[in-house]
Formats: structure tokens, C-alpha cells, sequence
């Protein structure tokens, strides 16, 4: 019954990168926005200090920052592990190199193709279907929105003074994250509701059991956060991860003789997370612009100083998601490894 389901999700994950029209005008509005958002923030900067405070970087301090990305994506593998060995068996070193050719997607694809591509690939080495591996992957950037926006809203609270603007924003927001914790929680439990409501609706017979199988990939999906031991190694790792973060944030804003504190750092994070939900160009350019001087200028940090850092940021995040994300997708690209598929659990365990 639910192979139909699974083909339609390999339809869409297989076709995603590439785009049709949708994707097209996805591209257009995400490069419109991009182009708005960039001329605002650049607006009135003096690049010679820009390059001046750029050419003064201090070389180690780049490398530690360095070191805190790479470590920061590794345990962004080891984190999405943890769902997916809900129902599957992966190595961690599978996982990081299918995480990091995903990453290399999203920095140069449009649309966050790379979220397709990692889904596809997991997939494509394993017997998981194709919606469960895509629902933990966004699962996973849902739940890293929920903890970036609830750890800035209990940041805010301690900063002062402030922008009106941020405590009203960080209100919004915390209601919205708290709507998604609820809907994570929630959601598993409501498969038999929609499996009535679906089974009385109205359709096609074809349509009923694409959307039955589809509404069950999803939500056992979902459900991997229903057990304790998983959810607290998420909830670990999710504060390991946003720390080295933040860590790496401070280091490289140091590396250019730049001061940004801990809830600074967390406040940039949030803003640069929330930000790369938005339509936008491959690389968030224009986008991580505006998030990094709308945010820190209001603590200190000049326009100038705070657009030589995010162009450092960026620089360093390609240098390092090309580095592993290359070899993750040449090694992975190929046929999939029988001996992953047969570590895996069943497709018919799963999609039935």
C-alpha cells in the first residue's frame, strides 16, 4: 500500500535539487531578497576598514575557529544519528560524510536542496524509506530553531539595555518555538485521527493511500523524539553543538580584534538560523549580512566590524563544508553499500 507513497517521495526528493518551475520562481524571489537585504546592510560601510580589520586577523585564532565548525558539524552527525538509528543502523563516519555532502548542497544549490540530497543518500545506502529520512532532517532543523530561539528569549532577558525591537521579536518568536515543541509531541500521537479523516474524505484511491503512507512516514518520523534516551542525547548534543558555536563565534570575532560576548554570540546564532529559513541564494548571501548587523551593531560592534566578521564567518564555513563535503559526496554518490542495507532495518518494518 505504501510503496506508492515512497515513490511519490523519491519523485520529490530526486527532482528537488534540480527545480521545475516552482524552483524557479523559488530562485528568483530567494535572489531578490538576497539583492534587497545585501544593499541594506552594506549600506554605508567603509570598506577599507572592512579589509583593513580582515587583513589583521590573527592566524591561530582563525584556526581555533576553525577547529570549534568542524567540531560543531560533527556532532550536528552524531545528533542526527540518534533519529535515524531509531529505526536503522549507521556508523557515525556515514553519517558525517552523507551530513557534510548535504551541507555542500545547501551552500551551493538553491531551495536548501542539500536537506534532499543528505535524505537521498541516507536512503539510497540504507532500507529507510525516503519521507522518514527526510522528516527526521527537518525534524532536526525544526528542533534547532525551537532551541536557538527559546536559549536567546532566556538570553534577552538578561541583556540590558536592549532594542525594543529584539524583546518584542524574542517574544513572538518563544511563542512560535513553543507551538513547535508542542506540535513535535503532539503530532505522533494523532495518526489514527488523520487516518479517519483521510479515509472519509472525498478522493481518489491512489490519492488516500499516498497521503495514508506519506502521513505515516512523517509522523514515525516524528516520533523518534518520544523515546527518553534518544531525546536526551538530542537535547546533549543540541546544547553541545550551539555552544561550540557560539565558542567559534567569539573566537573568530576575537581572531579580528572584535569583543563579542556568550549571549551576544547566541543572539547572532539565532539571527543568522532564522535568517536561512528565509528564500535566498545559495550561501545566504545578502541575508547572513543583514542578520550579523542588525544584530551586533546594537552591542558595540561597528557596521564595519561586524561585516568583516560575517564575511570571514562565511569564508571559513565554505572552507570547511567543501573540505568534507566533497569527499562525502564522491564517496556516497556512487551505488549504495550493501553492507549498510543489510545493517538496516527492513524497508517493510518501516514503510508498512
Amino acid at each position: 500500500m505504501f510503496e506508492s507513497a515512497d515513490a511519490a517521495a523519491t519523485a520529490q526528493i530526486e527532482a528537488g535539487p534540480r527545480g521545475g518551475s516552482r524552483s524557479v520562481w523559488s530562485w528568483l524571489l530567494g535572489a531578490a531578497l538576497s539583492a534587497v537585504l545585501l544593499y541594506f546592510a552594506v549600506r554605508g560601510v567603509d570598506w577599507k576598514n572592512v579589509w583593513h580589520t580582515i587583513a589583521g586577523a590573527r592566524v591561530r585564532y582563525i584556526a581555533a575557529a576553525l577547529c570549534a565548525t568542524s567540531f560543531s558539524f560533527f556532532l550536528r552527525s552524531i545528533r542526527w544519528r540518534i533519529l535515524l538509528n531509531a529505526e536503522g543502523r549507521f556508523s557515525i563516519g556515514m553519517v558525517f560524510w552523507i551530513n557534510m555532502a548535504g551541507y555542500l548542497g545547501n551552500n551551493f544549490l538553491p531551495a536548501r536542496a542539500g536537506e534532499f540530497l543528505r535524505s537521498f543518500l541516507i536512503s539510497r545506502h540504507s532500507r529507510l524509506s525516503k519521507t522518514y529520512v527526510l522528516t527526521t532532517a527537518l525534524s532536526e532543523r525544526m528542533m534547532d530553531v525551537v532551541a536557538l530561539v527559546l536559549a536567546s528569549s532566556v538570553v534577552l532577558m538578561g541583556i540590558e539595555p536592549k532594542p525594543r525591537w529584539m524583546a518584542d521579536v524574542s517574544r513572538t518568536m518563544a511563542l512560535i518555538a513553543g507551538c513547535g515543541v508542542v506540535a513535535v509531541i503532539a503530532l505522533p500521537h494523532t495518526g489514527g485521527l488523520l487516518n479517519t479523516v483521510l479515509r472519509r474524505i472525498p478522493m481518489p484511491v491512489r490519492l488516500r493511500e499516498l497521503l495514508l503512507g506519506l502521513t505515516e512516514q512523517v509522523l514515525m518520523g516524528l516520533s523518534a523524539f518520544h523515546n527518553w534516551g534518544r531525546l536526551a542525547g538530542f537535547i546533549l548534543f543540541t546544547a553541545l553543538i550551539w555552544t561550540s558555536d557560539a565558542v567559534g563565534v567569539i573566537v573568530g570575532a576575537y581572531a579580528l580584534g572584535l569583543q563579542i560576548s556568550f549571549p551576544v554570540a547566541l543572539l547572532l546564532l539565532t539571527g543568522l538560523g532564522l535568517g536561512s529559513a528565509l528564500p535566498s541564494t545559495p550561501g545566504y548571501v545578502g541575508i547572513y549580512q543583514m542578520a550579523a548587523v542588525t544584530v551586533l551593531t546594537p552591542f558595540g560592534i561597528s557596521r564595519d566590524g561586524a561585516m568583516a566578521y560575517i564575511l570571514v564567518s562565511q569564508a571559513l564555513g565554505y572552507l570547511v563544508i567543501v573540505a568534507f563535503g566533497l569527499p562525502g559526496l564522491y564517496r556516497y554518490s556512487g551505488k549504495g553499500d550493501q553492507r549498510q542495507r543489510i545493517g538496516s532495518v527492513p524497508s517493510d518494518k518501516i514503510a508498512r
